[in-house]
C-alpha cells in the first residue's frame, strides 16, 4: 500500500470541492479514475476509502480553515438547488 498516496487523496477530497462532489456522488469511480491517472491505489485502499463514514467526507471540509480549501466555482454545490433564471 502506498500510504503517502492515500494521505494525499484524503487531503484532496477534504480540500478540493470539485473532487469531493464527484467522490460523494460516485466514490469508487472517482478513485478508479485517479488510479487510471497514475495514482497508486490498490483495490483494498479504494474499498477502505469508499467504506469510510460518509459524514467525514460530507462535513470534514468544514473543520479545515477555508484558506486551505479549493472551491469549485463552475458547478453548484452538492445538494444545492439550481439557480432560478432571471426574468
Amino acid at each position: 500500500m502506498a500510504h503517502k498516496t492515500v494521505q494525499f487523496i484524503i487531503g484532496q477530497i477534504l480540500t478540493d470541492e470539485g473532487l469531493r462532489a464527484r467522490f460523494l456522488d460516485r466514490p469508487a469511480e472517482t478513485l478508479s479514475s485517479l488510479r487510471d491517472m497514475g495514482f497508486e491505489l490498490t483495490n483494498a485502499e479504494i474499498d477502505a476509502l469508499t467504506r469510510t463514514d460518509y459524514r467525514l467526507w460530507a462535513t470534514g471540509a468544514e473543520w479545515i480553515d477555508s484558506r486551505l480549501q479549493r472551491c469549485d466555482l463552475g458547478s453548484p454545490a452538492p445538494g444545492s438547488a439550481k439557480p432560478k433564471p432571471r426574468r
